[in-house]
Protein backbone atom coordinates (compact mmCIF):
# COMPACT_ATOMS: atom_id res chain seq x y z
CA UNK A 1 0.00 0.00 0.00
CA UNK A 2 2.81 2.38 0.87
CA UNK A 3 4.46 1.69 -2.48
CA UNK A 4 1.19 2.37 -4.32
CA UNK A 5 0.80 5.74 -2.56
CA UNK A 6 4.36 6.74 -3.46
CA UNK A 7 3.76 5.87 -7.13
CA UNK A 8 0.44 7.72 -7.13
CA UNK A 9 1.99 10.80 -5.53
CA UNK A 10 4.84 10.78 -8.05
CA UNK A 11 2.34 10.53 -10.92
CA UNK A 12 0.35 13.46 -9.58
CA UNK A 13 3.49 15.57 -9.46
CA UNK A 14 4.98 14.52 -12.81
CA UNK A 15 1.82 14.46 -14.96
CA UNK A 16 1.05 18.23 -14.75
CA UNK A 17 4.67 19.00 -15.67
CA UNK A 18 4.46 16.69 -18.69
CA UNK A 19 1.10 18.15 -19.72
CA UNK A 20 2.50 21.68 -19.59
CA UNK A 21 5.51 20.71 -21.68
CA UNK A 22 3.23 19.28 -24.37
CA UNK A 23 1.89 22.76 -25.12
CA UNK A 24 3.77 24.69 -27.78
CA UNK A 25 6.09 27.37 -26.44
CA UNK A 26 5.04 30.59 -28.17
CA UNK A 27 7.19 33.27 -26.57
CA UNK A 28 10.46 34.06 -28.34
CA UNK A 29 12.80 34.96 -25.50
CA UNK A 30 15.59 36.05 -27.87
CA UNK A 31 13.85 39.06 -29.42
CA UNK A 32 13.56 42.58 -28.07
CA UNK A 33 9.91 43.05 -27.03
CA UNK A 34 10.03 46.79 -27.79
CA UNK A 35 11.08 46.07 -31.39
CA UNK A 36 8.47 43.32 -31.59
CA UNK A 37 5.76 45.81 -30.57
CA UNK A 38 7.04 48.42 -33.07
CA UNK A 39 6.97 45.87 -35.91
CA UNK A 40 3.46 44.77 -34.97
CA UNK A 41 2.27 48.39 -34.93
CA UNK A 42 3.76 48.99 -38.38
CA UNK A 43 2.00 45.92 -39.72
CA UNK A 44 -1.27 46.93 -38.02
CA UNK A 45 -1.14 50.38 -39.63
CA UNK A 46 -0.61 48.90 -43.09
CA UNK A 47 -3.44 46.37 -42.62
CA UNK A 48 -5.96 48.58 -40.79
CA UNK A 49 -5.84 46.42 -37.66
CA UNK A 50 -5.15 46.77 -33.95
CA UNK A 51 -2.47 44.91 -32.00
CA UNK A 52 -3.11 42.36 -29.29
CA UNK A 53 -0.14 41.84 -27.00
CA UNK A 54 -0.44 38.64 -25.01
CA UNK A 55 2.05 39.38 -22.25
CA UNK A 56 3.47 36.42 -20.39
CA UNK A 57 6.06 33.75 -20.94
CA UNK A 58 6.82 30.14 -21.64
CA UNK A 59 7.07 29.71 -17.86
CA UNK A 60 3.32 30.39 -17.56
CA UNK A 61 1.00 27.39 -18.16
CA UNK A 62 -2.06 29.63 -18.56
CA UNK A 63 -0.22 31.65 -21.23
CA UNK A 64 0.50 28.51 -23.23
CA UNK A 65 -3.06 27.25 -22.73
CA UNK A 66 -4.50 30.46 -24.14
CA UNK A 67 -2.18 30.38 -27.15
CA UNK A 68 -3.32 26.84 -27.85
CA UNK A 69 -6.98 27.69 -27.18
CA UNK A 70 -7.17 30.51 -29.74
CA UNK A 71 -5.57 28.47 -32.49
CA UNK A 72 -7.88 25.49 -31.95
CA UNK A 73 -11.14 27.46 -32.33
CA UNK A 74 -11.86 28.49 -35.93
CA UNK A 75 -14.16 31.40 -35.02
CA UNK A 76 -11.67 32.91 -32.59
CA UNK A 77 -8.77 32.42 -35.01
CA UNK A 78 -10.78 34.08 -37.80
CA UNK A 79 -11.75 37.03 -35.59
CA UNK A 80 -8.11 37.55 -34.64
CA UNK A 81 -6.77 37.19 -38.18
CA UNK A 82 -9.28 39.67 -39.61
CA UNK A 83 -8.87 42.36 -36.95
CA UNK A 84 -5.57 42.08 -35.10
CA UNK A 85 -1.87 41.64 -35.31
CA UNK A 86 -1.44 39.18 -32.46
CA UNK A 87 1.92 38.95 -30.70
CA UNK A 88 3.26 37.08 -27.69
CA UNK A 89 5.29 39.59 -25.69
CA UNK A 90 7.78 37.84 -23.47
CA UNK A 91 7.91 39.01 -19.88
CA UNK A 92 10.47 37.39 -17.64
CA UNK A 93 10.22 38.54 -14.02
CA UNK A 94 13.65 36.99 -13.34
CA UNK A 95 15.62 38.88 -15.97
CA UNK A 96 19.06 40.06 -14.99
CA UNK A 97 19.43 43.55 -13.57
CA UNK A 98 20.92 44.90 -16.82
CA UNK A 99 17.71 43.90 -18.63
CA UNK A 100 15.32 45.03 -15.90
CA UNK A 101 15.31 48.63 -17.18
CA UNK A 102 14.17 47.47 -20.62
CA UNK A 103 11.52 45.26 -19.06
CA UNK A 104 10.24 48.13 -16.92
CA UNK A 105 10.10 50.42 -19.96
CA UNK A 106 8.21 47.80 -21.95
CA UNK A 107 5.69 47.26 -19.16
CA UNK A 108 5.23 51.03 -18.76
CA UNK A 109 4.62 51.34 -22.51
CA UNK A 110 1.87 48.73 -22.21
CA UNK A 111 0.16 50.46 -19.26
CA UNK A 112 1.79 48.37 -16.50
CA UNK A 113 -0.45 45.34 -17.08
CA UNK A 114 1.38 42.98 -14.70
CA UNK A 115 -1.03 43.98 -11.93
CA UNK A 116 -3.59 41.66 -13.56
CA UNK A 117 -1.39 38.56 -13.56
CA UNK A 118 -0.48 36.48 -16.57
CA UNK A 119 -1.29 36.14 -19.29
CA UNK A 120 -2.58 39.64 -19.67
CA UNK A 121 -3.83 41.09 -22.93
CA UNK A 122 -3.13 44.64 -24.06
CA UNK A 123 -5.01 46.07 -27.04
CA UNK A 124 -3.12 48.80 -28.88
CA UNK A 125 -4.47 51.03 -31.60
CA UNK A 126 -2.38 51.61 -34.73
CA UNK A 127 -0.48 54.42 -33.02
CA UNK A 128 0.47 52.33 -29.99
CA UNK A 129 -2.08 53.84 -27.63
CA UNK A 130 -3.30 51.39 -25.00
CA UNK A 131 -7.03 50.95 -25.60
CA UNK A 132 -7.69 48.16 -23.13
CA UNK A 133 -5.97 45.82 -20.68
CA UNK A 134 -7.74 42.51 -20.14
CA UNK A 135 -7.33 40.33 -17.06
CA UNK A 136 -7.23 36.78 -18.42
CA UNK A 137 -8.71 35.39 -15.22
CA UNK A 138 -12.06 36.82 -16.29
CA UNK A 139 -11.92 34.65 -19.43
CA UNK A 140 -11.14 31.35 -17.71
CA UNK A 141 -13.37 28.33 -17.37
CA UNK A 142 -12.18 25.31 -15.41
CA UNK A 143 -8.65 24.53 -16.67
CA UNK A 144 -9.16 26.37 -19.95
CA UNK A 145 -10.94 29.43 -21.29
CA UNK A 146 -14.58 30.24 -21.99
CA UNK A 147 -15.13 30.49 -25.75
CA UNK A 148 -18.03 32.97 -25.49
CA UNK A 149 -16.14 35.28 -23.14
CA UNK A 150 -13.06 35.26 -25.38
CA UNK A 151 -15.16 36.00 -28.47
CA UNK A 152 -16.95 38.83 -26.63
CA UNK A 153 -13.68 40.32 -25.37
CA UNK A 154 -12.03 40.27 -28.80
CA UNK A 155 -15.20 41.36 -30.61
CA UNK A 156 -15.55 44.40 -28.38
CA UNK A 157 -12.05 45.61 -29.29
CA UNK A 158 -11.96 45.24 -33.07
CA UNK A 159 -11.20 48.43 -35.00
CA UNK A 160 -14.80 48.49 -36.28
CA UNK A 161 -16.27 48.14 -32.78
CA UNK A 162 -14.04 50.84 -31.32
CA UNK A 163 -14.53 53.32 -34.16
CA UNK A 164 -18.27 52.69 -34.40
Amino acid sequence: MKRFLVVLLAALIVFPAIAQESLKKVYDESIDPMEQIDQALSKARSEGKFVVCQVGGNWCPWCLRFADFITEDEDIAKLINENFVYIHVNYNPRKSSDQSGNTAAMMKRLGNPARFGFPVFVILDQNGKVLHIQDSGLLEKDKSYDRDKVLRFLGNWTPKAVRG
